[in-house]
């Protein structure tokens, strides 16, 4: 079986080579579609070895991925951005997956780094190279639809869902969000979109979801809400689609601090049968705002649920020991403090509760060392949170 790797880029001088690198041993395909460089991007691409092809960028990201889509020889395709990696330990379940004679996709789990809330997703990116597969949505763009439309018309061909992470993104840093501004480009994409397709479920949910960013929360839960009456029983897309939607809904109706509602579109979510690691926003979600209105019990159990899915989460096994901790269950709390500091060992503020924590207990001397640490942590970023860490813990008697 061989491989094509399609990106679009422009201006990706600065992390094309990492992409290009982390595919190398499993790509025997090259195709990138420039889109308007201004940097070194084509020539790191060449001295890569890529097939390059230029392309007069249309404010529709569909349509470029389709041009790369078009230049691919390869038995399967893999599409990758420039801000992606490949995870060189799935390489084996892709191989394994793509043998299968009657798969037509495999769905990949891709970790988010650097988002807190929703940090798994899951991204339809390896596929037959199939004439009838292509890209729709100018914005977030994706190959479902046409899926959808292939399988209905010839039911032997299988999706198949890999559970392990299988690509890194680091796109969603918040440095990157913020230098690439892409809120407002994003915003007329899509609202073009569903001009031309307001009943497109997918898009409402994308939408939607920008204008709660954008703090236009009613106008989000309308879009939001049309997209659940829009959603189709029968299509293979409607859990992923209901979940994005429910999620959504559960942050929106959180801003307006109508909790009832919140509480119930997360937990809506949650009972979606969807990968557990695409769950672990709303499961995040639910066990925080749980905790803020006082259901501490629930809260614990929804924030369980967060680190049996996702055992490297730090912010879930710190959210279970503040929980715990409120339940006065102190070595319970303290150990998932320590946990999160294992997994973050700069996590500032688990070093701060899990010194209030081990001071409960009258662990006077392990809490010393743990506000040090956490007044260390604070300092450079903060130094007004050290501060004010510090002068309380002095009039607690602790001369720090």
């Amino acid at each position: 079986m061989s491989i094509s790797l399609c990106m679009i880029v422009k201006n990706e001088a600065h992390q094309l080579s990492a992409c290009f690198d982390s595919a190398r041993s499993w790509v025997d395909e090259w195709i990138v579609v420039d889109t308007g460089s201004t940097d070194e991007t084509r020539a790191i691409a060449q001295s890569h070895n890529a097939m390059l092809y230029a392309y007069d960028w249309a404010d529709d990201f569909a349509a470029a991925r389709n041009e790369s889509l078009r230049h691919a020889t390869g038995d399967w395709i893999l599409v990758l951005d420039a801000d992606e990696r490949l995870n060189a330990a799935a390489i084996p379940q892709l191989n394994q997956a793509i043998m299968a004679e009657n798969t037509l996709v495999v769905n990949l789990v891709r970790h988010e780094v650097g988002a807190t809330q929703s940090p798994y997703s899951l991204v339809s990116r390896l596929f037959r190279n199939h004439p009838a597969l292509q890209f729709t949505h100018p914005y977030h763009a994706q190959i479902d639809e046409s899926v959808l439309a292939l399988v209905q018309q010839e039911p032997r061909w299988q999706i198949v869902e890999l559970p392990d992470i299988a690509i890194l993104h680091e796109g969603y840093r918040p440095d990157v969000i913020q230098q690439r501004q892409k809120a407002q480009m994003a915003r007329a994409a899509m609202e073009s979109y569903l001009r031309e397709h307001p009943d497109d479920p997918y898009e409402c949910s994308k939408l939607g979801a920008l204008y709660v960013q954008l703090e236009e929360v009613q106008a989000g839960i309308r879009v939001l809400k049309h997209g659940l009456a829009s959603l189709s029983p029968g299509d293979a897309q409607t859990v992923a689609i209901k979940y994005e939607l429910h999620y959504h809904l559960g942050i929106a109706y959180s801003r307006l601090q109508q909790s009832e509602l919140s509480l119930s579109h997360y937990r809506v979510a949650t009972q979606q049968p969807i990968l557990p690691p695409l769950k672990l926003g709303a499961y995040n979600n639910l066990g925080r705002l749980l905790k803020e209105t006082g259901d501490l019990t629930e809260a614990a159990i929804a924030f369980e649920a967060c680190v049996a899915i996702a055992p490297d989460f730090a912010l879930g096994f710190f959210n279970l020991g503040t929980t715990l901790r409120a339940l006065n269950r102190m070595p319970e709390a303290i150990a998932q403090y320590q946990r999160a500091i294992q997994l973050q060992p700069d996590y500032a503020e688990a070093h701060q509760n899990l010194g209030v924590a081990l001071l409960k207990l009258g662990r006077t001397q392990d809490a010393r060392f743990a506000f040090k640490r956490a007044i260390a942590l604070h300092t450079p970023e903060h130094p007004e949170v050290a501060e004010r860490l510090r002068s309380e813990l002095r009039r607690m008697g602790f001369d720090l």
